[in-house]
Order: C-alpha cells, then structure tokens, then sequence
C-alpha cells in the first residue's frame, strides 16, 4: 500500500496543499466539507445538466448521497441555491450508506420517474474524504488515508432522455444487507473525528455480496453473467477488485473501466460509480446489457442492471 503497489497512481483532495490535508481537528475537517462539498456538487451537477440537455429549471427533484460529513440544514439546500434550482423542487438527502450510495440513490431517483413524480431528477453523490481524515496506528486506518480521495459524480434521470444522447434505461435493481457484518466497513466517531473501520474481511464480503445479489436479479427474469456486456463495478481498492473477478470468473478487460477510474482517482466512495460509468460511456463501450454493482458500509451491496443502446 505504502509502496504505491495498490493500483493508486492519482488522488486528487479539496486541500490547497498536502500539508494541509494533514491539519486534523474537528473544526477545521467541518469547515473543509461545508466550503467544498457544496463547490465539487455543484460543479458535477452542471455538467450532468448540461450533457443531459436539461436546464436548472426543468429539475423537479434532487437527490444527494455523502457519508464524509454532515451539514443541516442538508446539501441539498445548498444544490439547489447554488445551481438555481426551482424553490419547489423535490430535495432528498441520504447520508450514512457509505461507498455503497450511489445505487441507492439512483434507485430513488428512477421511483420518482416511473412514478411520474418528476420529469428531470438530478442525482449526486459527493464526497471529501479529505474532510473525513483520521490517523493512528490502525492498519486499516492506515489504509484508508492511501485509498480515499475527493470527488463529486451526477446524473440526470429523465422520462424522455435528449435523442442526441447515447440510450440508458435502468431495467431492474437489488439490494443486500448484512447487519450482522457492520463493524466490518463503517464510520465510528472518535475524539469528535470520523474514524474509518477497515478490516481484511471486505474483499471476500464484497465479493460474496455483489455474486449474490447479481444472481438474485438476474435469475428471476432468465438471465446470467453471460448476458452481461459491460461491467461497472465499485473499487473498494486493488484487493476488491481482485476477489470480484476470481468469485464472478471475470476476465481482467471485464473490471478495465473500474480499474482505471481507482489509477486515477483512488476510492472516491459513493461518487466512484459515477465515474466508472462516465469511462464506460466515454470508451463507447459495447451496447446491450450492462451491470453496475456498489458495495460499503451496512454491510450492504447494490446492483442494477442497465440496458445501453
């Protein structure tokens, strides 16, 4: 890990130095998430807004996921201020789902449409791990200040997405919780700080957790990993992805956007899926069936199963 042997060759941090991501308190890490998580949304919201052909003002609902700090009145508040959303937009916040939000989050998102509650909802996770820094001793604590970096990923559901747009239609999702594996992966607070439970567990419960629910989705509606074209997967870190290829008998091309997504951001937590599925279409990646998987604190994991014309 210390050696740079973890498939990390990037992070990037809301510091304006790396000596200041080492400054620790409980005041200054708050003030690091109130200035930049609403900055790194906002920023990821617009240029969803603007890929998605959609204005601020067709938005009827917002979604937001964090887990790296807490803010109330909520973040989404300040999305809507800052991006000029309509005053009776729908606002919901989730907090607390750790890496695993980003599904979630989506899941909502697509009720609302298929509901016709909204039109447009827009979806963002964002995190400053660097806002969240806790350091002793702790190997897994340890791990944790090499894996984590800051980001903010969003999305725009539609009803009626732009023609000019490459097609992407959530067909179906799961969801799975462990509560008797929480003290696994999850948050604890110490001396007023968030303190990162890492433990060797995750991997094989990842990988347990993703083939479970992947088989509890697909096999219903008769299908299997052979129908699945593209893969998206959350990075917990290199030795996540390794247990998810061996336990799903992946091909290392199948987990090629997640690994490229974890080289050059590291584990951006609930917004990594964001970006793994920006690389995917970015790559114009096979049309079909698509998978995507995220998995974290609860224990908890999540899949959805895409189709991509």
């Amino acid at each position: 890990m210390l050696t740079r042997d973890n498939g990390i060759e990037a992070r990037w941090l809301a510091v304006d130095s790396l000596e200041e991501a080492f400054v620790i308190s409980p005041d200054i890490l708050l003030a690091r998430f109130t200035r930049h998580a609403p900055k790194l949304a906002a920023t990821a919201c617009r240029r969803a807004l603007d890929d998605a052909h959609v204005s601020a003002r067709e938005i009827d609902a917002v979604v937001v996921s964090t887990c790296t700090g807490y803010l109330c009145p909520a973040l989404s508040g300040y999305v809507i201020e800052q991006l000029g959303l309509r005053a009776d937009v729908q606002a919901y916040d989730l907090v607390g789902q750790g890496c695993a939000a980003a599904v979630p989050n989506w899941r909502i998102a697509e009720t609302l449409v298929a509901a016709r509650r909204a039109q447009h909802v827009l979806s963002v996770c964002v995190e400053v791990s660097s806002a969240a820094m806790y350091l002793d001793n702790d190997p897994g604590v340890l791990i944790s200040a090499c894996l984590f970096g800051d980001g903010a990923g969003a999305t725009v559901l539609s009803q009626s997405p732009h023609p000019s747009n490459r097609r992407v239609e959530w067909k179906t999702a799961g969801s799975l919780t462990v509560p008797s594996e929480r003290e696994a992966l999850r948050f604890e607070h110490r001396c007023g700080l968030l303190r990162n439970v890492l433990t060797r567990r995750v991997p094989q419960l990842a990988a347990d957790a993703a083939q479970k629910v992947m088989h509890g989705v697909l096999s219903p509606i008769g299908l299997g990993k052979h129908d699945i074209q593209t893969w998206i997967w959350h990075a917990g870190g290199r030795d996540v992805l390794n247990a998810l290829r061996e336990r799903m008998e992946l091909e290392p091309a199948d987990l090629s956007h997640s690994a490229a997504t974890l080289r050059e951001y590291g584990n951006l937590s609930s917004a990594f899926l964001c970006f793994v599925l920006r690389a995917a279409l970015d790559a114009k990646a096979r049309g079909g069936l698509w998978w995507m998987s995220s998995f974290g604190a609860g224990f908890s994991c999540h899949g959805a199963l895409l189709e991509v014309a």
